[in-house]
């Protein structure tokens, strides 16, 4: 494929590295890292910079900031059985891990919305596992209109020193309101503005995982695909556990490129471009979390022996532990040789794995695509490629297990489409779900959560 030989291509003329790291323990670091330290004299190409944040460590539970939690269930008629009753178990185990600084309150929807439990601080938690432990399954799916709930109630107590985060979990297809992924992405987004994040967890293989992905995206929380209603109480935990380790909120990250070097494209995160300025905010940060996106950029020709500055990057957070606004800087630059040898020796390994997992996830996406346009031949050659792709940078650096699973993931993804005859086939379904969700964890970078797919 064109698109895979072009990216294949960039690869081997990326370049170069940098860092400025923070000082303080209980600071963000930050890293600005060029592929090569060194790039070939004399040649017009692109390269990549990545621009990394790392959480600090918090020491233990009572240096976390309290949250405000809304559990948003879908309680539609699909629901019924084993599926609602796992989700009660799940959600009444997590809420274990609250404290009493905590806030919490519970939504159910079906074809309209209850507020189970109003948002309330965890002082009672016996009050709030009765109020879930009675809910029972029936009616259609108004989900616009239960995640809207859920963040009513987060604003009753919104809080920039509170980590406030709307828990969606749904089995089925929004067929009440609002129910297109750019409509739930709108939502997402506006939520964003207001420090309120939303975690969608899609259960079985009736929900549409387009509008999921977009509602978690747009407003910086996770995404899961749970196909099996078993895996719902570790879901639920580790989703907690996410939420009660964040370290930093509001991350907004301005990257100015100097004159004479074209920003291209940026991969890990939703980021405006414009003119030299890149800007992306990141919705939060956990403890020991790297995160970060790529940037490629294009550079001109430059003579031997000459330096070029690439990026200068800020970065204001609010800080959870200290509840004030810090402000990180940092800048990278690359030297010019005529020695191929030099150029190769400056290669940073650990970046391009960045970068080639960032751009395995977007090979990912392609072929999905050709799936939705009902080309299943060009679907499976370009997980081939992919796979292909991820093979070499695999025996570059055995020793990425990111890399490896990721291939072993497209492996995977193969064997699911084997004697799938069309889009509409179940087995391509699977296939779907699963890719939008590694493709969103690979892209956010997040933790492998239990059941995660494929």
């Amino acid at each position: 494929m064109k698109a895979l030989t072009w990216i294949q291509t960039a690869f081997l003329l990326c370049g170069v590295v940098f860092a400025r790291i923070g000082e303080a323990s209980d600071q963000v670091k930050l890293d600005v890292t060029p592929v090569r330290g060194i790039l070939k004299e004399g040649e017009k190409q692109t390269t990549w910079i990545r621009v990394g944040v790392e959480g600090f460590k918090l020491e233990s539970s009572k240096q976390r900031p309290p949250v405000n939690l809304a559990i948003v269930l879908d309680k539609s008629g699909s629901m019924k059985g084993e599926k609602i009753q796992q989700a009660i178990r799940g959600a009444i185990d997590a809420l274990s891990l609250l404290g009493p600084n905590d806030i919490v309150s519970v939504i159910t929807y079906d074809s309209t919305v209850n507020v189970l439990v109003p948002a309330t601080k965890m002082t009672d938690i016996e009050t709030v596992t009765k109020a879930i432990r009675s809910i029972t399954a029936d009616g259609n799916t108004a989900l616009f209109a239960g995640v809207s709930k859920g963040a009513a109630e987060i604003r009753k107590f919104l809080d920039k020193e509170r980590v406030n985060r709307v828990i969606l979990l749904s089995d089925g297809i929004a067929n009440v309101g609002p129910s297109s992924p750019g409509e739930l992405g709108a939502l997402g987004a506006t939520l964003l503005k207001e420090n309120i994040s939303v975690s969608s967890l899609g259960l079985g293989l009736g929900y549409n995982e387009d509008l999921m992905v977009q509602l978690a995206a747009k407003s910086g929380g996770n995404h899961q695909f749970i196909e099996q209603a078993t895996e719902l109480a570790d879901v639920f935990r580790k989703e907690f556990d996410d939420v009660l380790s964040v370290v930093a909120q509001e991350v907004d990250i301005q990257i100015t490129i100097p004159p004479g070097i074209r920003p291209v494209r940026v991969l890990g995160n939703e980021a405006d471009i414009n003119g030299q300025q890149v800007v992306t905010r990141l919705a939060q940060i956990y403890s020991r979390q790297n995160k970060h996106i790529v940037i490629e950029v294009e550079v001109p020709a430059t003579e031997n022996g000459s330096k070029l500055q690439l990026a200068n990057v800020s970065v204001d957070y609010t800080n959870m532990k200290t509840n004030q606004r810090d402000r990180l800087s940092g800048n990278t630059e690359v030297k010019f040789s005529m020695s191929t040898a030099e150029v190769e020796k400056s290669l940073n390994g650990k970046v391009l794995a960045d970068v080639v997992a960032l751009v395995s996830s977007e090979q990912s996406k392609i072929a999905t695509s050709f799936l939705d346009a009902g080309d299943l031949t060009r679907c499976r050659q370009a997980l081939k490629e992919n796979g292909d792709f991820l093979e070499r940078n695999v025996a570059l650096y055995p020793s990425d297990s990111r890399l490896l699973e990721l291939s072993r993931a497209n492996k995977i993804q193969q064997v699911q489409l084997d004697g799938v005859k069309s889009n509409s086939d179940p087995a391509a379904n699977v296939y779907r779900k699963g890719q939008r969700a590694l493709s969103y964890g690979v892209d956010q970078q997040l933790e492998p959560k239990p059941g995660a797919k494929p």
